[in-house]
């Protein structure tokens, strides 16, 4: 078995080579010890579309049934509906089959105990069960339940109130959230315009990732050419939001979460808000600007989920569109429910999305920069450059370091979920930015070059 399926966040890799019919029957097993461990008896399963889930989803439930579980399958649903399973039918955990926005060959698991997925050393675990062989035994059931859609679209109806017409795209790069979102769209009174809206495993239009902008061109396009109010697009599983407006702007995750916290602050006075250290510092401001209590987190939906329950904030987010709303809702991220809740804030206003965000200073940003760092030494590395800027500068270390001046900022921390570095820059100006970028890159590899010669 391959070790390095076992994430921070989940477990992922390549079908067949990685996830082996006997490795995802393990995994299946291990996880009805973990619930039994901790007296838990009933879970449900969802699955993406990918054209191996449905096998995987056989090989789990087999699983977790051997080991006592009572299992409720979801059947093909967004990972938004998964969560909500959790809060809304009598389970205390579970299991999403899904590869999210990783390409078509690959799978993955997201676990859940109780209402909150596992991560860290809770996935190791659940690898530490399968590698000592430490299987309970039972006779569990397995049952269907084919209403959760159905569950979710009543909820929706007493949460949501869009009070006009718009007309809207969605491209769901034939992932699992077009098939929900568009009913529920088209019964609140909106014109839909669907792209790529039927589920196919092969994702054969373009890569389901709406953080990659040229997975976003007939999005933009379509709007542009429609003349519509926004376009959405989502990701694989639908638990992650892409935004265009109505000139063809992209509104990343962090300016979304503006627009949505300024409409929170005008409820909630001094509420929490949670985001990552990979965000503009515009929301940062934005959010205490208005009223509202910012924290800089650590990346990785698990662990925003986690800081916003301590908390108790009412939303979270991060760049790459995974926003969580705790407001009238239940603290997870969800695609769908971003957008009614993006359309319903338009709906008060007349104003274009388009103006939401014009009164924002602006910034000029690097997207994420990946530089190749082997596991062994990233967290090292990252270590000695923290040191050398402590000294100098400003800088927040709660995730790698963020090095903090006076017209802008840099980031650099090691990822959780491979052997790299994860950059990106900030500044009010371009000429800035680059200096900031050169800068900061080249004492990265100075350090980096030192290390490899010790």
């Amino acid at each position: 078995m391959n070790r390095e399926i076992f994430r921070e966040y989940d477990i992922r890799g390549t079908v067949d080579r990685d996830l082996t019919d006997d490795v995802v029957l393990n995994i299946g097993r291990a996880f009805a010890t973990y619930m039994f461990e901790r007296k838990k008896r009933v879970a449900s399963i969802g699955r993406d579309c990918r054209l191996s889930s449905g096998h995987l989803r056989d090989l789990i439930v087999k699983g977790m049934t051997e080991g006592g579980l009572e299992v409720i399958d979801l059947g093909i649903v967004p990972t938004g509906l998964f969560y909500f399973s959790l809060f809304n039918l009598d389970v205390e955990g579970g299991i999403m089959i899904t590869g999210s926005h990783n390409p078509a060959d690959q799978n993955g698991f997201k676990i859940a105990n109780g209402k909150a997925t596992i991560f860290g050393q809770e996935i190791q675990y659940i690898r530490e069960i399968i590698e000592e062989a430490r299987f309970v035994r039972g006779e569990g059931v397995y049952k269907e339940h084919g209403d959760i859609v159905k569950d979710y679209y009543n909820f929706l109806r007493g949460n949501i109130r869009i009070q006009k017409k718009f007309k809207v795209v969605i491209d769901a790069g034939n992932g699992t959230a077009g098939v929900v979102a568009y009913p529920i769209l088209k019964e609140m009174g909106q014109e839909v315009i669907e792209l790529f809206c039927e589920m196919d495993g092969r994702f054969p239009n373009h890569h389901p990732d709406p953080t990659i902008e040229k997975n976003l061109e007939t999005l933009r396009k379509t709007v542009l050419e429609t003349k519509a109010d926004a376009g959405i697009g989502y990701d694989g599983d639908g638990d992650r939001i892409g935004v265009i407006d109505n000139e063809g702007n992209i509104i990343w995750g962090d300016y979304l979460m503006i627009i949505f916290a300024r409409d929170i602050l005008k409820d909630h006075q001094g509420a929490y808000f949670v985001s990552e250290v990979k965000c503009s510092k515009n929301l940062f401001e934005d959010v205490e600007k208005h009223g509202g209590k910012p924290i800089m987190w650590k990346a990785g939906h698990s662990l925003i989920k986690q800081k916003m329950r301590e908390v108790g904030a009412v939303l979270g987010g991060e760049m790459s569109g995974h926003i969580f709303f705790a407001d009238k809702f239940f603290g997870y991220d969800d695609a769908i429910y971003a957008t009614l809740r993006l359309l319903e804030i338009m709906s008060k206003d007349a104003k274009p999305l388009s103006e939401y965000l014009k009164d924002i200073p602006r910034m000029y940003a690097t997207p994420e920069i990946r530089i190749d760092c082997n596991d062994s030494i990233k967290f090292d590395v990252v270590k000695r450059l923290t040191e050398f800027y402590r000294s100098r500068f400003k800088v927040i270390d709660i995730d790698g370091v963020r090095v903090v001046l006076d017209k802008g900022w840099g980031l650099v921390r090691p990822s959780n979920t491979q052997p790299v570095l994860v950059l990106r820059f900030e500044a009010e100006s371009k000429e800035l930015l680059e200096e900031i970028q050169q800068t900061i890159t080249g004492d990265l590899e100075r350090i980096m070059k030192d290390y490899n010669k010790g």
